[in-house]
């Protein structure tokens, strides 16, 4: 008999996650394996797809891997560990809820209204842990040189938010050819790893408005890692305060990051759209019942 996984159709603000349920045990899902169940035909379709599996380290609740929709891996999701968290409180995992992912342990709990509160952890500031490609003086204003005839951005902010970030700081975002200008970023071979690609138009000290070219996955609706770095991005760089509500396509996240240990806090909502199973031996999608 073929083995079949629990699934997950979500969302996180708009930013499409799938929750693969590894708890009972099996191999972790392949790079092709990802690639194939985020085809359209399939009906799953995600930004990112969380497996969770068994709990590998004392003191923590399980562990995470996370696949982008091309098959790579994945450091960090902010809107999907929301997702998780969902998921697992409401199979009875008790507050609050700690998980092992590969850019560290993570801590979940619940917010009021219904919201998800994720800590995910302290930013990182280092040209060698972005990475960069070679030593920068500065990480808040780094030269990203473009082929010729692409638009003129000023220098970009790098952070690393369990994956690599770079940020500019734009003054009017529907000027912003995403589609353009986020894949040949993603891939400048400044950034070794690829990167992250953010436009963020700053309102107020409170307020910055976001758009974003994931790394692996392209335009998102959300991106909750890289809300978290562009918090910290303006915070580290005068533009606004510690506390700051970052709006994206999708919707908004409330993002603090904590004085003391510099720890990053995102807060806010998920979405069950569906649930069902994959047949693992032929990754076919049943997606039953819609969530209310």
């Amino acid at each position: 008999m073929s083995a079949r996984l629990p699934v997950f159709k979500m969302n996180g603000i708009g930013n499409a996650i799938a929750v693969v349920d590894l708890r009972a045990g099996g191999a972790p899902l392949s790079a092709d394996e990802a690639r194939a169940l985020a085809a359209p035909e399939r009906g799953l379709r995600f930004d990112q797809l969380m497996a969770i599996h068994p709990a590998d380290t004392d003191g923590t609740d399980g562990t995470i891997r996370i696949y982008n929709s091309d098959g790579t891996d994945a450091g960090a999701c902010g809107n999907g560990m929301r997702c998780v968290a969902d998921v697992l409180f409401a199979s009875g995992v008790i507050e609050p809820i700690v998980l092992r992912t590969r850019a560290g342990t993570l801590l979940c709990s619940r917010a009021p209204g219904g919201l998800f509160t994720i800590d995910m952890g302290a930013p990182r500031f280092a040209w060698s842990e972005i990475p960069l490609a070679h030593a920068v003086a500065d990480t808040n204003a780094v030269a990203v040189p473009l082929p010729a005839g692409a638009p003129t951005l000023g220098p970009a902010t790098v952070v690393n938010m369990g994956n690599p970030h770079a940020v500019f700081w734009v003054d009017d975002l529907a000027a912003i050819d995403l589609a353009s200008l986020g894949p040949t970023i993603e891939r400048h071979p400044l950034f070794p790893d690829r990167v992250n690609v953010s436009f963020a138009q700053v309102l107020s000290p409170e307020a910055i408005r976001l758009a974003v070219w994931e790394r692996g996955a392209g335009a998102t609706r959300a991106c909750g890692s890289a809300a978290c770095a562009v918090a910290v991005a303006a915070a580290r760089t005068g533009r606004t305060g510690r506390r700051v509500s970052i709006t994206l396509p999708g919707g908004t996240l409330a993002i603090h990051w904590r004085p003391g240990d510099d720890h990053v806090l995102m807060t806010g909502p998920t979405e069950t759209e569906a649930v069902g199973e994959i047949d693992r031996d032929t990754l076919t999608v049943t997606l039953g019942r819609s969530a209310a």
